[in-house]
């Protein structure tokens, strides 16, 4: 149980100017360049983080080329290297409380959530993977009996990882995890406005045991660390989560470059479709505000299309927008809080641009819309609720990445499926229904990576999570997430 004691104690902490984390070591920029990081919670400047140049990122990929090819941590047997990320899990969850609370003053996600969502997923993530790495096996191919096939699974050697500021602890461990489990070693770039729980990672890595070089953070802009790391000629793969038009960029590095392997985790405009036979509507409307709302709407998989059956849409909406009234919107740090801060300013001014637009194409607005708690400093928005929103909208179109939902109404299955699927985008959907036979059909109808039944959100480590279409390719979380850091090795043996 969270204490609220114990978390106003650790939010004044010093931050202070961060380094990169390089070999096993903090270590200074070359050009001693930084960024300041400014909280959420009151827009105040809490300290800095190194941004990173080209040189500095070939200096962590160096350390992690050097790592690799000396074994220390890609040749030993798995059992080695399951200790020490066991270890490491530990270790994240001794110093979960001050993990949450120091990534809560980074970008802002509500203290209840970030608790379980960061440390402690990214705890259960480094243990899922350190206790599979004995349980993958290699293959023998049926041959004649003159000759033994065997087919061998091979770390690449050094990964780069790109990863967002809504959850960078969880979704670091998605890539981190399984790709130090099969023996590679990792550079790590944090998004900019949420690098230091990161930072706090790889120090707890070293202390796990990990041994030097092998895991690296470097912290700076997208625009110059990012393109360094996927320009960089000694990088074997890159699994990055954000934005599209980042993810073309990283494919366009890989072609310039050494045609390392990329895999995309893009983001989405996920459907939840509610049909007039939900097994409980107030359960789908507090399930749906929540699927949209916590986090500020900054969660990939977000239910941002709210898809609801004509013959209970008025009841729902009823339902939808008492829950979402109630919904407490401040301090991330106060456990009383529902809905925390947007993560930056920049930020904020985006999802307000979709407000206005929206009113601008005729969607009627009937819940939030604005700014509030200004007279904090921080960046605070009511959750926002439009209904009458057409397919042809921007609303319906692009992902806000922010506290906006966009409601429209269908009649028949065939019309939820169609408006489902009016999007580039696959990465979830959710379908609340209690008829079986409805429930598959809209399973395989729906184009989507994740497609949750009578729930949203919450699928846990043992299933995949990637997309259809421009949600990106490639998958995080379960036993599939190997298949992006191994290599297929055969061994044709003759026996006679």
């Amino acid at each position: 149980m969270l204490d609220q004691s114990a978390i106003d104690r650790l939010r004044t902490l010093p931050v202070g100017d961060q380094q990169l984390w390089i070999g096993g070591r903090r270590v200074q920029a070359v050009e001693a360049r930084a960024l300041d990081v400014v909280s959420p919670i009151d827009g105040r400047v809490i300290g800095s983080i190194a941004d990173a140049g080209t040189e500095d990122v070939d200096r962590a990929v160096a350390a992690a080329r050097a790592a690799f090819d000396k074994g220390a941590w890609s040749r030993p047997a798995p059992a080695q290297r399951k200790k020490v990320l066991l270890k490491l899990a530990d270790l994240i969850e001794k110093n979960a409380l001050e993990l949450a609370v120091l990534g809560v003053r980074d970008n802002g996600t509500e203290i209840g959530m970030a608790y379980k969502a960061e440390p402690l997923s990214a705890a259960g993530t480094f243990r899922y993977y350190a206790e599979a790495i004995d349980k993958v096996y290699g293959e023998i191919a049926p041959t004649a009996p003159d000759v033994l096939g065997l087919v061998h699974r091979e770390p690449l050697g050094v990964v780069g990882a790109i990863v967002p500021w809504n959850f960078p602890m969880m979704i670091g461990a998605w890539k981190v995890a399984p790709a130090l489990a099969a023996g590679n070693s990792v550079v790590l770039k944090p998004a900019e406005a949420a690098s230091l729980t990161l930072l706090r990672l790889g120090e707890l890595a070293a202390e796990a045991g990990v041994p030097e070089g092998v895991f690296n953070v470097v912290t700076g802009r997208g625009s110059v660390t990012g393109e360094a790391l996927g320009l960089n000629m000694d990088v074997d793969a890159l699994a990055f989560t954000g934005s599209g038009a980042v993810g073309r960029r990283l494919l366009e590095y890989s072609a310039r470059s050494n045609l390392k392997r990329v895999h995309l985790e893009l983001g989405g405009k996920s459907p939840n479709i509610v049909f007039a036979d939900a097994p409980d509507l107030d359960k789908a409307a507090k399930v749906s505000a929540f699927g949209i709302f916590r986090n500020s709407g900054q969660v990939c998989v977000a239910g941002s299309r709210l898809l609801v059956q004509a013959s209970v849409y008025d009841a729902f909406m009823d339902k939808l927008v008492t829950v979402t009234k109630k919904m407490k919107v401040g301090d991330p740090l106060d456990l009383g809080t529902d809905a925390g801060a947007v993560t930056s300013a920049e930020q904020l001014s985006k999802d307000l641009g979709h407000v206005a637009d929206a009113e601008r194409e005729g969607a009627r607005l009937v819940a939030g819309g604005r700014r509030v708690l200004e007279e904090t400093g921080g960046f605070y928005m009511e959750p926002t609720i439009f209904d009458e929103v057409a397919p042809s909208m921007r609303l319906a179109r692009e992902e806000v990445f922010g506290p906006v939902l966009a409601v429209s109404r269908f009649e028949d299955e065939a019309e939820a499926a169609r408006l489902a699927n009016a999007t580039v985008y696959g990465l979830a959907a959710a379908v609340w229904t209690a008829n079986l036979a409805t429930a598959h059909r809209m399973v395989r109808a729906i184009r989507a990576g994740v497609v949750h039944v009578n729930t949203y959100g919450g699928a846990d480590l043992t299933v995949p999570l990637g997309g259809f279409g421009q949600s990106g390719f490639g998958r995080d979380k379960s036993l599939h997430a190997f298949d992006k850091y191994t290599d297929l090795k055969t061994a044709w043996i003759s026996l006679a």
